[in-house]
Parts: C-alpha cells; structure tokens; sequence
C-alpha cells in the first residue's frame, strides 16, 4: 500500500523544469475564480502538457499510469462509488483487492478525494493516473448507462404503454411517480454536466424534441414520445411553484436544485403552442459570478479604458448588445469591483439572476406596480451611489436615469442596440435630447459572445490568401496566416467549441463625439471618429481572436455579422 504523499503539482514540474514559478502563480489565481483542477488550468494554458504530467507524476511519486481505453471496466466495482462523488473528484474504482481499491484519477495528488473514497469504501485507496479526457468518457459511459435520460424515458414508456391517441389527462400518480421524478432530476443533471445555459422542451405532433443551449447554440439532445411530455411538464411545474391547470396561457416560476453539491437557480417559462405547452428552462450557475472583468475575454487595449469609465463618481455606462450576450456578466463583474464596502449600491432588475453580497437588489414587480421607473424614483431617496438598471426599456426609465447621472451618481444599464454608435441613435428615437446625452453618457460597451476553440481537439491550418484579404486582415504575410479550429471531439460534443470569451468595442464620450451628438450625426459618422480616436470594433476585437487562436473565422463572421466587411 502506497503511503499517502503531500505532495504538490506545481512543485514537482518546477522541480522537473517544466514549469516556471510565474507560471504557477498564474494558474493558482485562476484557480482561486474558478475552482477547477491544477493540472487542468495548467494545460489549458499551454504551460504544460497532459503527458509531462503523467511522466511527472509516475516518475517522480511512483503512481502508475493506466491507458483507460484497453482496461476492462468490472461496472459493480465503478458504480461503488456514488455518482456525485465521481464526477466532483473526477475519479473511477477500477478494482477491489481484498482491502484495497484501486482507483483512477486525474489528480492522484487529491488527498480530499482519497480520504473521501476511504471513508465510504471502508477501504485503503490505490491511486494510478490516467488522462482526464479518457476518465471524463468513462464516467459519462458508466453513469449514463444506469442513469441517462434515455433509458428512463425507455422505462417510463414501457410502463405507461398508453395509446397514441391518449386524453392527455394526467393523474396525480402521473405526476409523482419515481420514473417521472427521475427523469426530470436526470435532464436537469445532464444539462449542468454539459455546461447548458437552457433546457428547450418543444412538443410537435407525434414527439418532444429536447435540446440544450450550450456556448450560446441550440443543440437538439433527444426526442421523447408525445404521452409521456405532459406528465414531465406538469412535474417541472409543480417544482416551479406554476398552476398545472392552466395551459392556456403562458406562466413563468422559478425553483432551485442541488446538483453534484452545487446550487442551481432555475427559471421556468411555458408558452402554449398548437401542440402542447412548450417549456424553455433556464440555468444560472452561481460559479459564473467567480469571474473578474479580466477572466470574461475582453482584448487588453479595452479593459484600461473601462476601468477608467466605471470609476469615475457619477454619469452614465451602458453595456448593450442583443439577448444572450453576456451583458449582465459584465455589469455584475463591474459591481464586484465596486463592492468595496464604502459605497451605498442599489439594483433594479428583472429577475435577479444573481445574488451579490452588500449590494441592495429590488426584484421588478409589475403587478404591484414596481417597475424600473417606479423603483428608480424611489432609489433617488435612499442615498445611492451606484444605481444598476438591468435595462433601459422606455424613455421614462431612460429620463430617470439621465436624472441620477446628472446629479451625482454613478448609473450602470443596458440598452438593445447593435453596435456602440447605434446607441445615441436609439437614445434619440426615444426622444432624449442630445444635450441630456451628452452631460450624462460618459460610454458605450458593445458586446458580444464567441464561442471557443476546443483545446482538446484544436488543430491550425493556413487561412487562403483570398480569404484573409476579404476579412480584411492586416498581415505581413497573406500566404501564412494561421488560424486554428477544432476537429470535433467528445470533450465538446463533437462541435470543436468549448466555453467563450467576450468580444467588445468601448466608445468613450471624449468632446469630440459630445459635438457630433450634438449635431445629431449619424451613428457612421460617430462611429468613424471613435475609429479614429483609437477605438477598436466588435469586428476587429473579433479578428484579434482569429489570429490569436481562441476562436474560428466562421463564428466571428456568425456573431459580428452586420460588422464584417
């Protein structure tokens, strides 16, 4: 038996020189946002490889490697471990030896996880390496198999063997019975494991198609027969705290779930369609809030002149952009660095999609007549220093906020605009003078979210010279340009995309865009200026990403579409 070693990651590769201290100072503070694993973020930034940790580790402490793919999985032992417990250590019992267990892990250095397993099992833990990826496949083979979402949906069917042209009548048994319950909790499971932002239920005419929304794509997951969806939807309802008898008109409710001890807000909404209530939930992860403004993706030449903007005492910052963007991230991320403690910070938004400590949040209610406007004149009264709006909907909220702007304090909102010029357009068909633009706007942020390369299966290849002349490109070289793209792998369900990164263009209100409002120029005309002035656009800040290697040419021309030249 192996005496357990604390040992640590990053001293054993400084120790070997693969690594330098810099280097894991980097990735302990990323570690600190983002919880994940050492040995992963290290990879994920190119400091190391996957395979000089192993040979590391196996070297160095003597913990075997073992190739997952070519060793035969005994399913008894793999499932003696709670599923929780395997995906939070990223672990798999391999084989039982009288008091032993032998138990691959990404991270054998993990003495929480070792204790743990130790504890449950009643057994000393073996620890041997494998690769991540391989562990990741196995787990989501092992577990599914007994769990996924498929095979309920098989048991459900068998068991509720209903004629096709059932009522659609649902008892209360329906409702509450174990293989409905287990099939709502395993969807909701395997939408968190996948990273999905929301769960689509769409009914059509003989089935259900289920799809996710991950990195901002709709991504259909699987169907499911017609008799069993009104069961699963009234069951999402009930913990949702909805009417299950009325399916006439759209609802909206709101539950929370626990999922691998982590906590989940969930917000619900049903629309009636021709054939059955169509139901859309979202996911909000509290890690998201981890991020500092810097981990969110922005090009080095945009943050410095942000920060500039959000710490001056008053006027008015919007962040805009379309639905899914990423806007309120960024205004939460803002909040957190003005948190500080000294300063009275007030909210208005709808809904509350995240809870920040010290900062007081007024949830919108428009049945009880608290709307934007309403809860903004009431804050004016509270002595704030910052105001939040979620967002600028009608030229009363907008007056309102101008108001506060000009008279001391800091207002942070978003507005739905295109672009950063676009926004004075908009302001001025909601028919805000331009004088009260002008003393209250201090900038503009526009924004949007690209998805990722796959780090796993990202491969480079020469962009064709016509290509990088058509994207506009400014390079040395035409003929050797590269550019990367992912093949496609099971890390990333086979897209070749994994997460995102923030793509923006910041105007900043200098006495030279103040005169062209004034003159109620075009927002082309502002636009050119700004350019002029140093100002980086959405479709610029793209193209940095192309040839930096975090995103392909397809998806900066899917979201900068209107931008590109």
């Amino acid at each position: 038996m192996r005496k357990k070693q604390k040992m640590r990651l990053g001293d054993l590769l400084i120790a070997a020189g693969l690594l330098t201290d810099e280097q894991l100072n980097k990735a302990l503070i990323v570690q600190k946002m983002t919880q994940e694993r050492l040995g992963e973020i290290l990879v994920k930034e190119n400091f190391v490889t996957e395979q000089d940790i192993i040979k590391v580790l196996s070297q160095q402490l003597n913990i075997p490697y073992v190739d997952l793919a070519l060793y035969p999985i005994n399913m008894q032992i793999a499932l003696s471990i709670p599923e929780h417990m395997a995906y939070k250590h990223h672990i798999l019992a391999l084989e039982k030896k009288e008091n032993t267990l032998l138990l691959a892990m990404s991270d054998p250095l993990n003495l929480l996880a070792i204790d743990d397993i130790e504890i449950i099992t009643k057994m000393e833990v073996n620890p041997v390496i494998v690769k991540s990826l391989d562990l990741e496949q196995k787990l989501q083979e092992i577990y599914q198999e007994t769990s996924s979402v498929e095979k309920i949906v098989k048991d459900l069917d068998d068991l509720y063997a209903l004629d096709e042209d059932t009522s659609g009548e649902i008892s209360e048994e329906d409702i509450d019975s174990v293989p409905v319950v287990r099939l709502v909790n395993s969807l909701l499971q395997q939408a968190v494991r996948e990273r999905a932002s929301d769960i689509h239920l769409e009914p059509q005419e003989k089935e259900a198609f289920i799809r996710f929304r991950i990195d901002g794509v709709l991504l259909e997951k699987m169907s499911w027969p017609k008799h069993l969806y009104p069961a699963i939807v009234s069951r999402i309802k009930i913990s949702a705290a909805m009417d299950i008898a009325e399916r006439r008109i759209p609802q909206d409710g709101r539950s929370r779930v626990a999922i691998d001890k982590q906590q989940f807000d969930l917000r619900v909404s049903t629309l009636p369609t021709i054939f059955g209530e169509k139901v859309v939930i979202r996911v909000l992860r509290k890690d998201n809030l981890s991020l500092q403004l810097e981990e969110l993706g922005f090009s080095s030449n945009i943050l410095p002149k942000l920060h500039n903007l959000y710490k001056k005492p008053h006027g008015m910052l919007l962040v805009t952009g379309p639905t899914g963007s990423g806007k309120t991230t960024t205004l939460y991320s803002i909040l957190k660095d003005l948190n500080s403690g000294d300063k009275n910070i007030i909210t208005v938004e709808d809904p509350v999609e995240y809870q920040l400590a010290r900062v007081n949040q007024v949830q919108v209610n428009v049945k009880a007549g608290l709307t934007f406007a309403n809860a903004l004149r009431s804050f004016l009264r509270q002595d704030p220093d910052i105001i939040m709006v979620g967002e600028l909907r009608d030229t009363e909220t907008v007056r309102i906020g101008i108001q506060a702007a000009l008279t001391g304090h800091f207002v942070l909102s978003t507005l739905h605009t295109n672009d950063t010029a676009g926004t004075v357009a908009r302001l001025l068909d909601m028919g805000i003078e331009p004088f009260l633009i002008t003393s209250s706007l201090i900038g503009v942020v526009a924004q949007r979210l690209a998805r990722k390369i796959c780090s796993n299966c990202s491969e480079a290849y020469y962009l064709e010279p016509d290509l990088v002349r058509q994207l506009g490109l400014d390079v040395p070289n035409p003929n050797q340009v590269l550019a990367y793209k992912g093949k496609g792998c099971p890390l990333c369900n086979g897209t070749g995309y994994r997460g995102r990164t923030a793509l923006g263009e910041i105007l900043v209100f200098t006495k030279s865009i103040r005169e062209l409002v004034l003159q109620k120029a075009s927002a082309a005309e502002i636009e050119k200026k700004a350019v002029e002035e140093g100002m980086t656009t959405l479709y610029q800040s793209g193209l940095e990403k192309i040839l930096q290697g975090v995103t392909t040419v397809e998806e900066i021309l899917r979201v900068t579409y209107s931008h590109a030249h």
